[in-house]
């Protein structure tokens, strides 16, 4: 596999070997010694997957400690614009996004470690989305921050007209109300 480094350290693009031949294709989308051999170390705990239409927008969601969580994300069907947001108060990139497109057909994939808050619109008719988590998800630490905040400046590549977001994601606060993370022991 080879390592993409992007505009924030922590942050890295996944490209995995591909082997395809006219049968299809074969490739390992986690396999924890060649991770742990590029410098990501997780032990992930669960695997979840969504299903969502053109136009949702899920995010920026995350959770406060101890409840933090790395991914390990990416695209079975379809194309995303997924995004990363460091929310580390004492980062040197605090405040900070990384944007990337993953997709079925690229199969890249994007690790995030803890500290980041992070969401995806979807950009392709269907997608289906996956995802692995290093720490249980725990509903009374779950946290969110405006998608549209115009202090984080992302452009979700999705007009404002085609949004779909739930009720939840209307109402996160902006980034400077947020409950963001500290740094953790």
């Amino acid at each position: 596999m080879k390592i993409i480094d992007t505009a924030i350290a922590d942050v890295k693009i996944i490209v995995p070997k591909v082997f395809g031949d006219a049968r299809g294709y074969f490739f390992e989308s986690w396999n924890r010694k060649e991770y742990e051999n590029v410098g990501i170390r997780c032990e992930f705990i669960q695997d979840n997957e969504s299903r969502s239409r053109f136009g949702v927008l899920r995010g920026l969601h995350y959770q406060a400690a101890p409840y933090t969580q790395a991914k390990l994300v990416r695209v079975i069907a379809g194309a995303v614009l997924d995004v990363a947001v460091d929310i580390r108060k004492d980062s040197p990139t605090f405040g900070r996004h990384v944007a990337v497109e993953l997709s079925a057909e690229n199969k890249h994939q994007l690790f995030i470690p803890r500290g980041f808050a992070h969401g995806f619109a979807v950009l392709s008719q269907e997608v289906v989305f996956a995802y692995k988590c290093d720490n249980s998800y725990m509903p009374s630490h779950e946290r969110g921050i405006a998608f549209d905040d115009p202090a984080l400046g992302i452009d979700w590549h999705v007009q404002p007209d085609q949004w779909i977001l739930s009720e939840k994601d209307r109402r996160n606060p902006c980034f400077a109300e947020a409950e963001l993370l500290e740094a953790e022991a």
